[in-house]
């Protein structure tokens, strides 16, 4: 099975873009939208690159993208039960 992700990728991101956008989210203390992380990030990433590092937050488990924005909702402690419920309840933009 060929994922989505390995098709369309033209550049892969680096370490220290992935730990910035990571950073941004965990921080936020509302949910933000694609372009509001583009804006706060301190070097410009191209936006089928911020795609690949915010479906891969989502298949980790570390953020959940809802019609409000994204949002951080990874914490080692969380019940598997929460866990499920969040990832049921979660809808891709």
């Amino acid at each position: 099975m060929v994922t989505k992700m390995a098709i369309e990728v033209l550049h892969y991101p680096r370490l220290d873009t992935i730990l910035n956008v990571e950073k941004i989210i965990r921080t936020a203390m509302n949910p933000l939208s694609k372009n509001e992380i583009d804006r706060r990030l301190t070097k410009k990433v191209m936006r089928p690159t911020l795609n690949v590092i915010l479906d891969y937050l989502v298949e980790s488990g570390k953020i959940a993208m809802l019609k409000e924005g994204i949002i951080w909702i990874y914490k080692d402690e969380i019940s598997p039960k929460l866990r499920a419920k969040l990832r049921k309840g979660v809808t891709v933009m």
